[in-house]
């Protein structure tokens, strides 16, 4: 993922994507992540410990998912002095490690008075399974 070199309010549309963007996430970050987190938990180290749990094998962190789609609007504001004022997600199905994901974005909202982006997000497997869908909001600065 690159910055957009300057977003500007202005420039937003609705209907504006963001992304695809493709990324594998493998398990050795999956493990630093957690581990920088504090996760303890096996889930996020071994596949033997994951599937003991009655899972597939090592999954991913939520919240390395949330920070994945926080850097895709990060990345699309640039640095126009927008900033993303809030994210949150809903995970559907688990993200699983050494799996090419896509992730997506669009522009659902503009306001005007306000200055404000509305953007659905989401991770996809490539089946195209939405596994973390989400919304964030975005602010821009007012002009002088």
């Amino acid at each position: 993922m690159t910055a957009a070199s300057e977003r500007q309010f202005a420039q937003v549309t609705i209907g504006e994507a963001l992304g695809p963007f493709e990324i594998t996430i493998g398990k050795p970050l999956v493990r630093r992540y957690a581990a920088a987190c504090g996760m303890d938990s096996g889930r996020f180290r071994d596949d033997g410990e994951a599937r003991a749990e009655g899972l597939p094998g090592m999954i991913v962190p939520g919240n390395l998912s949330l920070s994945l789609l926080s850097k895709l609007v990060t990345d699309w504001i640039g640095s126009g002095g927008g900033h993303l004022k809030r994210i949150g997600t809903t995970y559907r199905s688990m993200v699983l490690p050494e799996h090419r994901l896509t992730l997506h974005g669009f522009v659902t909202h503009v306001d005007s008075d306000s200055r404000a982006v509305e953007i659905d997000v989401w991770i996809e497997n490539d089946d195209g399974e939405r596994l973390v869908i989400g919304t964030a909001s975005v602010e821009f600065p007012t002009t002088a």
